[in-house]
């Protein structure tokens, strides 16, 4: 089943519509779905968020093309023992407002995080982390309560901010990232100007400009007016593809960013295994690809990527099938109760946010559902009402998406299943609890070389699909719709923003 609605939608008003001169040939407008929710990178968890961060700010490790891990604001880092771990900074890198980078600012940033009265989303993953100490003015030493060999992957998910940032700092906040901020309007725009002194060099354009619009026809509208100049994985395939036949570019790559449904553990009908099992074989996840999504994306059977070097293919994956969707349900005591007639043997609510595609997918999800007696009261929202719901636990199943910088290394498992990664310590927004996955996530952590750790945290991945905390749909082709005059385009399979700095005219 196509997107025909929103396909015949986007034809009208385009043939409606005349074309619009860019705003600026210097500035790089880019569509977004959603506000950016916090600017403050040590508070925010969504992905939009965490895109705009990599405009203004830099981690101290980075991740280059192939996932692995590269330097940012520190040049280099070693550790004999797993536990102690020495990095040494880049000399000379200006934050926004002048003044130079230094240990103090680390210092700051990882107090700030580690303090259990700031809530912040990232102190979860540095549970192990017993002090951060400068040695001079260029070197951070960070000491473990014991071994970890995936403690240096978390550091790429820190921002560093200046030291003496309070909780006032999302309003105007300063980096050393390769743009500095100016203004934001919200739920409208964030305007960014490039860093004359980023570390880096200048960036090939003026700036940036992050502009809301959070409909798909709309933003196709605004890259055909030419009052957008490009939007990245934010177009539904089908108009992705009328806008290349309208002359537009459609860049693709292999991407990592994981579509999945996820279930409330602590509710009645979902913490029973054969129901989650009964949903994920009554998904036909293939129809969503081939028809959804054009092709523009490949089946997952977890949150990792195949391209991850801790990927683990044999794990328990979900067939299309409907037969044993219902004996699973017959067998957990919900028959049906009428045959074939239009009684379900349950109702469960599905959570999804109201963008076209999402509504289409649920739509899938819902009749599939359906056909084997189940009653999907689907129920769409602003992404900002459906998070803070996701993250109250509010919920009974919804849809997310994982951005790909996220599954670039197994330990975002630990963040997802432990039962101790709740909100707001951890990502485990499903309440999972399973003694044997917690065992086994724990030995994965205290891992140390790369083959042990792939061999653990592949046992981790075993679990959890036997569990089915999620049920996985697929991992996201990547695809940038642009503007026929941009040039620098050059995707990873996380696609963070980090390559607009390239881009110009």
């Amino acid at each position: 089943m196509r997107a025909r609605g929103a396909t015949a939608g986007l034809a009208l008003i385009i043939a409606s519509s005349c074309s619009q001169p860019p705003l600026d040939r210097g500035i790089i407008t880019v569509g977004i779905y959603t506000s950016v929710a916090n600017l403050d990178p040590r508070y925010a968890t969504d992905a939009v968020s965490s895109r705009a961060h990599h405009l203004i700010f830099n981690s101290l490790l980075d991740l280059d093309a192939n996932m692995r891990l590269a330097p940012d604001l520190a040049e280099s880092w070693e550790s004999e023992d797993y536990k102690t771990y020495v990095l040494q900074l880049q000399k000379g890198i200006r934050f926004h407002d002048g003044h130079e980078l230094t240990s103090e600012d680390v210092i700051y940033t990882f107090d700030s995080i580690l303090n259990p009265a700031s809530s912040s989303p990232l102190r979860g993953a540095f549970r192990l982390v017993e002090s951060v100490k400068a040695e001079g003015l260029y070197t951070v030493i960070f000491t473990l309560k014991e071994p970890s060999g995936s403690f240096l992957i978390n550091l790429v998910a820190v921002q560093i901010v200046p030291k003496g940032a309070g909780r006032n700092f999302r309003e105007h906040p300063v980096g050393t990232g390769p743009y500095e901020f100016v203004s934001q309007v919200p739920d409208d725009r964030i305007v960014l100007r490039a860093f004359r002194d980023y570390f880096e060099g200048l960036p090939r354009n003026r700036g940036i400009v992050l502009k809301v619009v959070p409909d798909d026809i709309m933003r196709a509208l605004e890259l055909r007016k030419r009052t957008v100049d490009i939007v990245i994985n934010d177009t539904p395939p089908d108009i992705a593809y009328q806008l290349q036949k309208e002359g537009l570019q459609l860049i693709t790559s292999p991407g990592a960013n994981y579509q999945y449904l996820g279930f409330n553990f602590r509710d009645p009908l979902l913490k029973d295994i054969r129901i989650r099992h009964a949903i994920g074989y009554a998904i036909d996840r293939q129809a969503i690809i081939d028809y959804l999504r054009r092709g523009l994306a490949s089946r997952a059977v977890g949150v990792l990527p195949s391209a991850s070097w801790a990927f683990e293919p044999d794990v328990f994956d979900f067939e299309y099938d409907p037969d044993t969707a219902r004996e699973l349900l017959d067998e957990a005591g919900y028959p049906d109760p009428d045959g074939s007639g239009p009684r379900p043997r349950m109702t469960l609510s599905l959570k999804v946010s109201n963008t076209e595609f999402n509504r289409l997918q649920s739509a899938v999800i819902q009749q599939n559902l359906r056909e084997v007696g189940i009653d999907a009261d689907v129920r769409t929202y602003e992404f900002a009402t459906l998070y803070a719901d996701i993250l109250k636990g509010n919920f009974q199943m919804f849809t997310l998406q994982w951005a790909g910088g996220a599954t670039a290394d197994p330990d975002i498992l630990s963040r997802i299943y432990h039962s101790r990664q709740v909100p707001p310590v951890g990502f485990n927004r499903g309440h999972v609890s399973d003694p044997e996955l917690d065992r086994l996530i724990d030995e994965a952590t205290r891992a140390t070389g790369q083959d042990e750790r792939r061999v653990r945290y592949g046992e981790v991945q075993q679990r959890a699909a036997e569990l089915s905390p999620y049920i996985s749909l697929w991992h996201e082709t990547n695809s940038v719709v642009a503007q026929p005059g941009l040039t620098g385009i050059e995707l990873t399979p996380q696609i963070d923003y980090n390559f607009l700095r390239n881009v110009s005219r």
